[in-house]
């Protein structure tokens, strides 16, 4: 290192010049203060896809995408858990692709997913479940990682009232999911 170089902390982004930092040990532990809420966000937005494997993709997408990482616009932990939330979505996706080749094939597709005709009452996480794409991920990061409303509009790209906003609606629409008689 020349004289002119000042050491870089581990937890440091990338440099300011646009070059990638290829140091995966640095990459690391720049990223290891988010992985716990990583992990809790993809068991709790793609619960039947391997939580593992969507953080792991998420981590891949974060170290590709590592030189654009802005800390301006947000700390590495809601950077991280944007990334994260994205590669769940994908998850689902690709889960409900394949559901939807398997019953098209006439087998059964998955025995841990009831089939729409099953009578039975609804619980909270068929219910959230059921919520509508934002509204799901504003619950769950909010409620299930246990980001602020300011940390939560960061990894959603939006204004905090925005969320907000989001999160009354998805409190409405659970207890008309769950059959609450009082909604206020």
């Amino acid at each position: 290192m020349g004289t002119d170089q000042v050491p870089r902390s581990p937890a440091d982004p990338p440099s300011a010049d646009g070059a990638p930092a290829q140091d995966p040990q640095r990459f690391a532990a720049w990223a290891q203060p988010a992985l716990l809420a990583m992990t809790r966000l993809a068991r709790r937005l793609a619960p039947h896809a391997d939580a593992d494997d969507v953080v792991q993709d998420a981590l891949i997408r974060a170290w590709q995408k590592w030189s654009l990482f802005d800390p301006a616009r947000g700390s590495a932990s809601t950077w991280l858990l944007a990334i994260t939330a994205d590669r769940a979505r994908a998850a689902r996706r690709e889960r409900i692709r394949r559901i939807r080749v398997v019953a098209d094939s006439g087998a059964s597709a998955d025995p841990s997913v009831p089939s729409p005709d099953v009578d039975g009452s609804v619980d909270l996480d068929r219910a959230i479940d059921g919520l509508p794409e934002r509204q799901l991920l504003a619950v769950h990061l909010h409620y299930f990682v246990g980001l602020t409303v300011d940390e939560t509009a960061s990894v959603m790209a939006c204004a905090p009232g925005t969320v907000k906003s989001t999160l009354f609606d998805a409190r409405a629409n659970l207890r008309h999911a769950l059959g609450d008689a009082d909604e206020r």
